[in-house]
């Protein structure tokens, strides 16, 4: 797999705290460090959601991008190195839910799914950190729910995580996973980083 091959050549820096986009980058096979953004996200507001996911993509690699600067990480780094960031929201009935608020609002979104269907628009931004080239793009799939009983979605409440997840979905959550009916697109893209757009964002911005 060119994956392989190619991965010697550069190194790669997640900068997401998510567990999700963890999981995804190691199954594609590459080997990376950590830097979360720490932005402030409700700062960032735009109208359609796949202009709001690359525009909080791109805040959160010049967050880090400017905080490497500050300690000269990355100048004597003789390969390449790409920072990969991404953000993802959930569109339901037309509007756009970022990370609930509280128990309540998650409560309010899962409830809303329940024998319904949400969108998810996620985008990723490879930065090369050596030339300063930038590749990005986004992606959306849809999901579509069977009916959630109110127990399950109590459960999940009480768990805590589904304050972490954009909209409140976590589609991979074990208690979640029995009432997703269908996909339309692909799961990884729901669990917040498409590995296609990754792979060639990756090869487009070395």
């Amino acid at each position: 797999m060119k994956m392989s091959t190619n991965s010697s050549a550069f190194t790669i820096i997640l900068g997401s705290s998510s567990m999700a986009r963890r999981q995804i980058l190691t199954e594609m096979g590459y080997e990376f460090t950590i830097m979360s953004a720490d932005i402030d996200e409700k700062v960032i507001r735009r109208e359609k959601p796949a202009d709001l996911v690359m525009a909080l993509a791109e805040a959160k690699a010049d967050a880090i991008v400017s905080r490497l600067k500050s300690t000269a990480q990355f100048e004597a780094e003789a390969l390449a190195t790409l920072l990969i960031t991404a953000d993802t929201v959930v569109v339901y009935e037309g509007i756009i839910r970022e990370k609930p608020s509280s128990k309540e609002e998650a409560r309010e979104f899962i409830k809303g799914y329940s024998g319904g269907q949400a969108e998810v628009v996620g985008s990723v931004l490879v930065t090369n950190l050596k030339t300063g080239k930038r590749k990005g793009g986004w992606d959306r799939a849809e999901v579509y729910f069977y009916n959630i009983p109110d127990e399950v979605i109590d459960s999940l409440i009480n768990e805590g995580i589904t304050l972490n997840v954009a909209g409140g979905l976590m589609l991979e959550h074990p208690m979640t996973l029995p009432f997703v009916e269908a996909v339309v697109g692909t799961t990884d893209t729901v669990m917040g980083l498409p590995k296609a757009l990754t792979e060639k964002c990756i090869l487009e911005a070395l």
